[in-house]
């Protein structure tokens, strides 16, 4: 089945009727900005024993202890692709509502037909650096450690 997609003005409308935006960039990037009320869940994430990007082993185990299978979530990340992966992964274990934020935090160009999909900067909407309670990565990992 195709991921369902949105704008970033499409998914901010979707926020503010109660979808979750779910935010798989990395700390670092999450830290320096995000939009309004995203939680934070990184697809990869910065290896703390090489400095390198990494698989978040723990993705999947995270998302399934804090998102009900059929929870409505807007995936985001940089530029719309590590959230169209991480749509496909969440979808291929049971996540039913999942829409993949076209053009992310920042925007993107598609090479092939020059589409471009502005990001939720370009777009004015509202960007925060702090994280709710309860949204941060370290909190949904408590929470997934807590229900084993």
């Amino acid at each position: 089945m195709a991921i369902k997609q949105a704008s970033v003005t499409e998914a901010h409308a979707l926020q503010q009727k109660g979808h979750t935006y779910v935010d798989v960039r990395s700390t670092p990037e999450f830290e320096q900005g995000h939009p309004a009320g995203a939680v934070h869940v990184p697809l990869l994430d910065v290896d703390e024993d090489f400095g390198q990007m990494a698989p978040n082993p723990d993705f999947v185990r995270v998302m399934s202890a804090n998102f009900a299978p059929d929870a409505p979530l807007l995936i985001g990340c940089q530029m719309g692709g590590r959230s169209q992966r991480a749509a496909q992964i969440l979808e291929s274990f049971g996540f039913s509502n999942v829409t993949n934020v076209r053009g992310g935090f920042g925007g993107a160009r598609d090479p092939m037909t020059g589409r471009a999909d502005p990001g939720w900067v370009d777009a004015g909407l509202p960007v925060d650096t702090t994280t709710p309670e309860g949204a941060s990565y370290r909190e949904l990992v408590a929470k997934a450690d807590a229900d084993k």
